[in-house]
């Protein structure tokens, strides 16, 4: 049975306005202890996105896989925005 520790949509990325990557998960810090390793995703290993730079947490699956869905359709520019509307210096959420 999935475990359900913490349900969220993420954004990842390498640098302020560096590549930016998009996910979610069941278990946000299991996740994030995966892409640390650069074993959370193939893009982001291979542009190095480690650093959370937004998150919206949710309490079932299917609404956070909704929002990364939409959020992948997203022009970059509306990306940026929503990360900097939060954490404008792109601070890895993660350790803060």
């Amino acid at each position: 049975m999935p475990r359900f520790d913490f349900i969220a949509t993420y954004m990842l990325a390498n640098r302020k306005n560096g590549a930016i990557y998009t996910g979610s998960t069941a278990a946000l810090v299991e996740r994030m202890a995966l892409h640390a390793r650069g074993l959370g995703s193939k893009f982001a290993s291979k542009y190095g996105c480690t650093r959370l730079v937004w998150y919206e947490r949710f309490d079932r699956m299917a609404p956070a896989l909704a929002r990364e869905t939409r959020l992948k359709s997203w022009p970059r520019r509306w990306k940026i925005e929503l990360i900097e509307a939060t954490n404008p210096d792109w601070k890895d959420l993660f350790i803060c």
